[in-house]
């Protein structure tokens, strides 16, 4: 029986990467490899943010500043919370979608597209040994945070993809029973 190399396919907690990271070139092949996805109109509705070095704690003191803004009371231990959200993994790339709207290819299809690359890049990541996670919260949906990461407003964070070396292997989670899920259309 022929095991499926997307049967392994797990992501590995951002807390649990470390060093090594991918390299340049490493990171370059990732990136071109995981653009090579579904793309109605072939309008590359993507772009990508490195976050790296002394960047990843630099972004987690903004995130921390504004969480401080929205939550005046909030304690330290949810801002230390903020300002380490970068930290762990030696590489965070942010895929941000580039939408046209109005457009004949509909807004939905072109978010698809670049969510399609989060999902390929974690695929990628592990093909090439390494461990990523793909993760969102608050901060991709706060428009401070976008401004200061220099989106224009036709565009979006859609992950936070997170790239190292997992320090810990991690274990299967439970999956959804796909003959649960599966039903026969009939007119």
């Amino acid at each position: 029986m022929t095991v499926f190399v997307l049967e392994r396919r797990r992501s590995t907690p951002s807390r649990l990467l470390g060093e090594p990271g991918p390299s340049d070139s490493q990171l370059l092949e990732m990136l071109r490899v995981a653009s090579r996805v579904p793309d109605h109109g072939a309008l590359a509705p993507f772009r990508f943010l490195r976050v790296a070095g002394d960047a990843r704690a630099q972004l987690g003191d903004r995130l921390a500043a504004r969480k401080l803004e929205l939550e005046p009371g909030c304690d330290e231990g949810v801002l230390a919370k903020e300002r380490g959200r970068f930290v762990a993994a030696p590489v965070v790339v942010i895929v941000i979608g580039c939408y046209q709207t109005p457009h004949k290819i509909p807004a939905i299809e072109q978010q698809l597209t670049a969510g399609c690359v989060c999902f390929s890049l974690l695929q990628i990541a592990q093909a090439m040994g390494f461990g990523a996670q793909w993760l969102t919260a608050w901060a991709a949906y706060d428009p401070v945070i976008a401004g200061q990461l220099g989106l224009a407003d036709s565009e979006a964070v859609v992950g936070f993809i997170h790239i190292g070396t997992a320090r810990e292997s991690v274990g299967e989670r439970p999956r959804p029973d796909v003959l649960e899920r599966l039903k026969d259309w009939h007119p």
